[in-house]
């Protein structure tokens, strides 16, 4: 028989799980990792005849993706192309990237797996006798070791050719040059500490879900058991 069992320790691990798979996602689709330096948003030609000045705006450039502004003839049209700029793996800029999106992307398909599962844990809370909570606490240990690699070999990337032309010719592996880091690079840190903080708190979740108070509301017939 099922028993649906939610404690408040479980339920934190279960969305904590969750947030944590999104954010390392969505940081590493984005392409806010590096923002470069300031460039014109139009062309001085388009300026001078519309008598407008010229507003500086910062591209972006990612892991596999880049955002960049596009001025056409009118100067109130200005649009923001975001976009890969690699068509493939092989054309991704630079071989410590493509390592990168290598281990951050197995470290993600964990993540996934691991919040997918972490929803049925209030129903099932182990199979084959072992517990799901430990089994998914040492798959989000292992995540957050793919994680961390990648992030230690990207800024080896800086002195790729696709970097140099966002960040200035001073830039080099582990050196911005006239960059700096955007919000996808912190979002996908604070994802990985808070993977390796998940990890841990697994072992409190099955705690909670194997105590005594519940093993009691079990032997008295309770099939939804909810406790703080």
């Amino acid at each position: 028989m099922c028993h649906v069992i939610v404690t408040c320790r479980s339920m934190l691990w279960t969305l904590l799980s969750i947030v944590v798979a999104f954010a390392e996602l969505i940081a590493f689709m984005s392409a806010d990792w590096l923002i470069g330096k300031a460039k014109p948003s139009g062309s001085e030609d388009v300026d001078n005849r519309t008598g407008g000045s010229q507003e500086p705006y910062h591209p972006t450039l990612g892991i596999y993706g880049r955002c960049t502004r596009i001025s056409h003839m009118q100067l109130s049209r200005r649009d923001t192309l975001c976009g890969p700029y690699a068509e493939n793996f092989n054309e991704i800029a630079s071989g410590f990237w493509q390592a990168t999106a290598i281990f951050l992307a197995v470290g993600i398909m964990i993540l996934c797996a691991v919040a997918f599962v972490s929803v049925f844990t209030m129903c099932v809370q182990s199979i084959m006798k072992k517990s799901i909570f430990n089994v998914c606490g040492l798959l989000q240990g292992i995540a957050g070791l793919f994680l961390i690699l990648g992030l230690i070999l990207y800024p080896a990337g800086w002195g790729c050719q696709k970097a140099i032309s966002y960040c200035g010719p001073y830039a080099s592996a582990y050196k911005l040059g006239d960059c700096s880091l955007g919000w996808a690079f912190y979002t996908a840190i604070g994802g990985t500490i808070l993977t390796f903080i998940c990890a841990v708190f697994s072992a409190q979740a099955e705690i909670a879900t194997s105590s005594d108070k519940v093993q009691e509301e079990i032997e008295e017939g309770k099939n939804l058991i909810c406790l703080l």
